[in-house]
C-alpha cells in the first residue's frame, strides 16, 4: 500500500469516526476506561460505516469501495456494497478483514467474545432501507428498529460485560426510542432520500399527506403527528430508564447519557413546537446535563 493510499484510507476511517460528535448521545466519553472507549468506538465505527453505505454518505474518493472490492461500476449499487461489507464482516470472525474499521472491530470482537448477530442485524436494516421506503404501522416500525437500533445497545452491554435478559429488554426500549427520535429530527432529510419513517396509519389519523412533509415549515397536522410520535419515544425512554439504576460506576453515567440524550432531543423538538421540517432541532449542552442529572436521580 502506497503512502497516498494509506492517507486516503486513514482519511476515510477518521471521517467516519468523527461523526460521533454529532450524535444525540455520548458514544465513548472520556470518563470511561480506555479499553471500553476503544471498543465502543470500534462498534460505533462499524455502525456508522454501514449506515453511510446504506445512505450513500461515504467519504468522497472511493476508498471504502476499493477496500471492500467494489468496482467503480457497482459503487452506486448499495445492495452490492452491503454484500461486500457483510463479506468483510465475515472475515472479522474467521480471517483478516480488508477495511480498517473492521480490522479495528476485530480486536474488540476477540477481546469481548462478541457474536456476529448484532452486526448482521445492522447490515440487514440497511438492506431493508434500500427496499422498504414506507412503514404502514407502528409495529412495522418497531420491527425495523429491532434491526437498526437495538443491536447497538446489546453490543454496549456485551462490551461492558453486563448483559442479562432484563437489561437487554430495557436497552431495547431505549434504543428504539433513540431511533424514533432520530427519525423525527430527520423527517425532511429522510424524505429527500424518499424514505418516511412516520407510520402511514398515524399519518392518516392526523390527516397528514406526504406533500405536507415536503413544506418548509410544518402545519398544525404535522406538528400534532410529531408530538404524538415524540410521546411514544418518551414513553419508551421511561420504560427503559431503570437500566441506568441496574448498573454502577462509570457505566451508569454512560447509560444515563444515552437516556438523557434522547430526552434532551425530545425537549428540543418540543421547544421547536414540533416543527422539525426546517431542520433537526438539537438540544444545548445545558439541557443535556440537566437531563443527565434527572436520569441519574431516577426522577424521569
Amino acid at each position: 500500500m502506497t503512502a497516498a493510499t494509506r492517507a486516503r484510507t486513514g482519511d476515510a476511517e477518521r471521517g467516519t469516526l468523527d461523526k460521533a460528535a454529532d450524535e444525540n448521545f455520548p458514544v465513548a466519553p472520556f470518563f470511561l476506561p480506555r479499553a471500553w472507549r476503544d471498543d465502543l468506538m470500534a462498534v460505533y465505527g462499524f455502525a456508522r460505516l454501514v449506515d453511510d453505505i446504506g445512505d450513500g454518505d461515504l467519504a468522497p474518493g472511493g476508498a471504502d469501495a476499493r477496500l471492500l472490492g467494489v468496482s467503480p461500476e457497482e459503487a452506486e449499487n448499495r445492495l452490492v456494497f452491503l454484500d461486500a461489507f457483510e463479506a468483510d464482516l465475515g472475515r472479522v470472525f474467521d480471517g483478516t478483514p480488508h477495511h480498517p474499521l473492521l480490522r479495528r472491530l476485530q480486536v474488540t470482537v476477540r477481546r469481548r467474545d462478541l457474536a456476529p448477530e448484532p452486526f448482521l442485524g445492522l447490515i440487514a436494516a440497511n438492506r431493508q432501507d434500500q427496499l422498504v421506503r414506507r412503514y404502514e404501522t407502528y409495529d412495522d416500525l418497531l420491527a425495523y428498529c429491532e434491526l437498526s437500533a437495538n443491536p447497538v445497545g446489546r453490543l454496549v452491554l456485551a462490551v461492558t460485560g453486563t448483559s442479562t435478559p432484563e437489561r437487554i429488554r430495557l436497552s431495547d426500549a431505549i434504543c428504539t426510542a433513540l431511533q424514533i427520535v432520530e427519525h423525527l429530527q430527520d423527517v425532511a432529510e429522510d424524505l429527500g432520500r424518499d424514505r418516511i419513517y412516520l407510520p402511514a396509519v398515524d399519518m392518516k389519523r392526523f390527516h397528514v399527506q406526504e406533500a405536507d412533509l415536503a413544506r418548509k415549515t410544518a402545519g398544525a397536522s404535522v406538528r400534532a403527528l410529531v408530538a404524538y410520535e415524540a410521546q411514544r419515544a418518551r414513553d419508551l425512554l421511561n420504560e427503559g430508564a431503570p437500566l441506568v439504576g441496574s448498573v454502577h460506576g462509570r457505566l451508569k453515567l454512560l447509560l444515563a447519557g444515552f437516556v438523557a440524550g434522547g430526552r434532551a432531543a425530545i425537549a428540543a423538538i418540543a421547544a421547536a413546537e414540533y416543527d422539525v421540517l426546517p431542520g433537526p432541532p438539537k438540544p444545548g449542552k445545558g439541557r443535556l446535563l440537566r437531563e443527565v442529572g434527572v436520569t441519574l436521580r431516577g426522577e424521569g
